[in-house]
């Protein structure tokens, strides 16, 4: 097998704890296996990056750590 799944996912930092991020490795690496099949499993990567506080953008607006909370939390960020 030549190539291998890589999932990457990019979080702003301290928003997920770690038992968070385990979970989104094993639910990741489970949603592949069912679309490819279980010899999938130990050869899918998932890769979990956190971006600085503020050094993500959306809209032209950078969020912190405290907008991504804020958002998760139902309150409305602008």
């Amino acid at each position: 097998m030549d190539e291998m799944p890589l999932i990457q996912v990019k979080l702003i930092e301290n928003v997920f704890t770690m038992e968070q991020k385990k979970q989104i490795i094993e639910r990741l690496t489970n949603a592949m296996v069912e679309v490819e099949g279980e010899n999938m499993r130990p050869v899918t990567w998932v890769v979990v990056e956190e971006v600085a506080s503020g050094e993500w953008g959306i809209g032209g607006k950078a969020l912190s750590t405290a907008d991504v909370r804020a958002l998760a939390a139902g309150v409305p960020v602008g």
